[in-house]
């Protein structure tokens, strides 16, 4: 693959808490504009979680421009990428902060100083959602129109799909609920912030709303032995919009097959797959 073309940690700035996060791009060096794919990771997760890089090498071949980036306050820090370091941060990585990231993401890339914009077809802007990055895909759809198609990866299908009435009781009373993390061994806290966002954007955070009023091409993709998200609700997407394409995965968790850290040098057949499935459904 020495004809790949990477550049890793770009560093860009959110507009909350001016906190730095990483960006990385993939693209095949061949002089022709291509298809710009934003990949947004899910929760817990990151831009170097598992086997994401195997997925930028995939699409980077197939003739796309593939962009991966860490979420602001997705925990990490830029002196540790995969590591929840900021706590502070992981505990109130808001939806609508993430919509922020995701739009400074795609101005930085439209933008004067990127140094790949001259690879990039910006007719053809597709985003990936993996698991609660779905739910981010969708509604950056629904927000800016610079997005032409959308994938989601084991979809949440709303942005109140951690808050059980027992969480929300609990988030009220102490100001925060805490998530163990069997990886990293963490107790890890969600504060109120992260709740009461859900209740002060109630048009910009409906999932619901939004897919159903999207006029763009989307693929729905879930596995049927997803044991964090329940497959029936990729259903549930493909009755809200009827039209979508969906594609169900036999037995496929919900990493699809992929844990972290990855050290093999191919995908397993899970993900293999669904990139192929993705590939084929951005280059209709």
């Amino acid at each position: 693959m020495s004809n790949l073309e990477k550049i890793n940690n770009i560093i860009l700035t959110s507009a909350h808490d001016n906190l730095d996060f990483g960006l990385d791009a993939c693209w095949l060096a061949n002089q022709q504009k291509k298809p710009l794919v934003v990949f947004i990771h899910g929760f817990n997760g990151f831009k170097d979680w598992g086997a994401w890089h195997l997925f930028a090498d995939f699409f980077a071949q197939a003739g796309f421009v593939f962009v991966k980036f860490n979420l602001s306050h997705n925990g990490t820090s830029v002196d540790a990428p995969t590591e929840f370091v900021n706590i502070e941060a992981y505990g109130n990585d808001l939806f609508s902060t993430d919509l922020d990231d995701i739009g400074l993401v795609i101005d930085y890339l439209y933008g004067d100083q990127c140094p790949f914009s001259a690879e990039i077809d910006f007719e053809k802007l597709y985003l990936i959602g993996h698991s609660r990055a779905g739910a981010l895909a969708i509604l950056k759809a629904g927000e800016d129109a610079r997005v032409k198609k959308i994938a989601t990866w084991a979809s949440i299908i709303s942005t109140a799909h951690f808050w059980t009435p027992e969480n929300i009781a609990e988030v009220t009373q102490k100001g925060a609920v805490y998530y163990y993390n069997g990886r990293t061994k963490q107790n890890l806290p969600l504060y109120k912030a992260y709740y009461e966002d859900i209740l002060l954007n109630p048009d910009r955070l409906n999932v619901e709303a939004k897919f159903k009023n999207l006029a763009i091409p989307i693929l729905v993709a879930h596995g049927t032995a997803d044991t964090s998200i329940p497959h029936q609700f990729a259903h549930k997407l493909k009755k809200w919009q009827p039209e979508v394409e969906l594609f169900l995965l036999d037995e496929a968790n919900h990493t699809f097959g992929v844990a972290h850290p990855w050290e093999d040098p191919a995908l397993p057949q899970a993900a293999q797959i669904l990139a192929e499935k993705t590939r084929d459904f951005f280059a209709q």
